[in-house]
């Protein structure tokens, strides 16, 4: 799945240098339907690129049953705790069918911004244009992590 990253919509239109230094970044990830991706409250490591299936979000609160938030499908992003500061995931993913996916570390990400900014910021604003009709800070947040990170 890695070799079809220039297919990626994510990943359209950056050049070949690019390409290869994210794909250093980027494993891929599958999983059978009913598999619990992340778990509420554990560490924060990777963000996912949903490619093809379907995952549901839950939320527990600490005084109440688990609530469903949302699904995602192909072309959705989860896992925003490993790359926007947070040390746990604040919800779980779990698979609702088989899912394919690529992953990438949070602090491999962040140490792209610093190594590599260009190819950083646009990976990054990508990223959060893919989460913003869910999550509508994702780009603010994205504009201040690029701003630390110029620092």
């Amino acid at each position: 799945m890695i070799e079809t990253l220039p297919d990626i919509l994510l990943f359209e239109g950056l050049d070949s240098a690019q390409l290869v230094m994210l794909k250093s970044l980027f494993e891929t990830f599958n999983c059978l339907s009913e598999t619990v991706i992340l778990e509420q409250g554990t560490p924060a490591t990777y963000l996912y690129l949903l490619i093809k299936g379907e995952v549901e979000i839950r939320y527990k609160p600490y005084d109440g049953p688990v609530i469903t938030l949302t699904r995602l499908r192909d072309g959705d992003v989860f896992g925003w705790s490993a790359v926007v500061g947070s040390p746990y995931y604040t919800s779980s993913i779990v698979s609702e069918t088989e899912v394919e996916a690529i992953r990438v570390r949070g602090n491999d990400l962040l140490k792209l911004l610093k190594d590599a900014p260009e190819t950083g910021r646009v990976v990054m604003d990508r990223l959060a244009r893919v989460v913003s009709s869910r999550w509508e800070n994702a780009h603010a947040q994205v504009q201040l992590l690029l701003n630390v990170s110029q620092r």
